[in-house]
């Protein structure tokens, strides 16, 4: 079993930047790919980064060229570094972990979720 623990969300204005935290329990997390997810009100949830044990990330078309993901797994932990943040990023951001690999850009493929933090960005 997995635990994923999210820190970092807040309240930003338009044009600011955040940097989330997902803490994950367990031996054997350099070996499962890590992604960022997040939903807004009445949305789904949809992808916004991806990174694989080797380093490999991947990025929604909406956060490229903006966001980073990345790890560091002596700490067991991943980062998401937003920038340029906009009202329509506003959203619950989870952390999710896939010791099975499958679609990155698929909630379905992930196993453990963190229980989500809060970004708002005002306009």
């Amino acid at each position: 079993q997995v635990q994923l623990v999210e820190s970092g969300g807040g309240l930003v204005q338009t044009g600011g930047s955040l940097r989330l935290s997902c803490t994950a329990s367990g031996r054997t997390f350099s070996t499962y790919r890590m992604g960022w997810f997040r939903q807004a009100p009445g949305k789904e949830r949809e992808i916004v980064a991806a990174i694989w044990s080797a380093g490999t990330t991947a990025f929604a078309s909406s956060v490229k060229g903006r966001f980073t993901i990345s790890r560091d797994n002596a700490k067991n932990t991943v980062y998401l570094q937003m920038n340029s943040l906009k009202p329509e990023d506003t959203a619950v951001y989870y952390c999710a972990a896939a010791p099975n690999g499958g679609n990155w850009g698929s909630p379905a493929a992930y196993n453990y979720w963190g229980q989500g933090t809060q970004v708002t960005v005002s306009s």
